[in-house]
């Protein structure tokens, strides 16, 4: 006498509907993961902190009268350090600043890039003064690991 094992019987599968689901699965989980992307862009807030003339190491001193006289951001590296310079150019007068107030640091396939945000203050038209040559400057010091490619300055100024 033969034993044998009796399987319970399975209900059939519609094979076509359950590969059309696991496509549209995977199509939607694709499309979520591309629209977080593109709306991040692969964007990431960089730390910083601005430092006083006082903190500023001696070498990065030394590089910036190279570029006082231009409107641009750079960055620098400096003992394993990261250092970002907004340089407003020259002034004919006193009144005019410079701060940061965003640093962002985009990874892309073909090259890293960080965008300088700063927000410059020119002096009021109705106030008087003193005419003196004046280069105004901000130095901020970021936990970037290397340098960028590329650097952008996006100018705002304050009202």
């Amino acid at each position: 006498m033969e034993n044998k094992i009796k399987w319970p019987e399975l209900p059939k599968i519609n094979w076509k509907l359950f590969i059309i689901i696991i496509v549209v699965l995977v199509i939607i989980v694709a499309s979520i993961k591309f629209v977080f992307n593109f709306i991040s862009e692969g964007n990431t807030e960089v730390a910083y902190k601005i430092l006083s003339e006082d903190e500023v190491p001696e070498k990065v001193m030394e590089i910036l009268p190279r570029y006082k006289m231009l409107e641009r951001a750079l960055a620098t590296k400096i003992d394993e350090e990261i250092y970002v310079i907004v340089t407003r150019g020259e002034k004919l007068t006193e009144g005019y600043k410079v701060d940061i107030t965003k640093i962002e640091f985009i990874n892309t396939d073909d090259e890293n890039m960080v965008i300088v945000y700063a927000l410059f203050e020119d002096p009021d038209t109705e106030d008087l003064m003193q005419q003196e040559i004046n280069y105004p400057y901000i130095i901020a010091k970021t936990q970037l690991t290397e340098l960028p490619d590329k650097i952008e300055l996006d100018i705002s100024y304050k009202e």
